[in-house]
């Protein structure tokens, strides 16, 4: 073997060790992490302009993209102007989806307003959150009442 071909024949090498070394990076960082993880559709709902005393819903849906079944034991609200319903009792496999509903009272409500949902579960992502904005128009009265 001549010297080029011994050069061509090392590169030919390096060139598929490189491409093993991606094709393996691609597939660790593709893989599902461990444990129970929640991921998220969208983790932030803006409702816009309401008018105060509207009675506004929001569903929010999300895969289990773990490796572990993910439990939800509770999710907590700020204030008792949200009320969350219907989320899942049972067990969510990996690679399965769930949803669950905020409720909004805007009663007595005026201006700006975020709002924090946090859900309790096993999972193993710090963001286990959601929240919505809206901003509170002051009701009109009708002219004449």
């Amino acid at each position: 073997m001549s010297i080029v071909e011994t050069k061509t024949c090392d590169m030919a090498r390096l060139f598929f060790l490189w491409g093993c070394l991606l094709l393996v990076s691609g597939a660790l960082a593709q893989s599902a992490p461990a444990g129970a993880y929640i991921s998220w559709e969208t983790d932030n709902h803006d409702f816009g302009d309401i008018t105060e005393g509207d009675k506004i819903e929001h569903v929010y849906k999300f895969t289990n993209s773990g490796t572990q079944p993910l439990i939800i034991t509770n999710i907590e609200v700020t204030c008792g102007c949200t009320t969350p319903k219907g989320w899942p009792r049972d067990p969510i496999h990996p690679g399965g989806k769930g949803e669950f509903t905020v409720a909004f009272n805007s009663a007595g409500k005026a201006g700006r307003l975020t709002k924090v949902v946090r859900v309790i579960s096993n999972a193993t992502n710090a963001n286990n959150q959601v929240t919505f904005t809206a901003t509170v128009q002051e009701k009109k009265e009708k002219v004449g009442q």
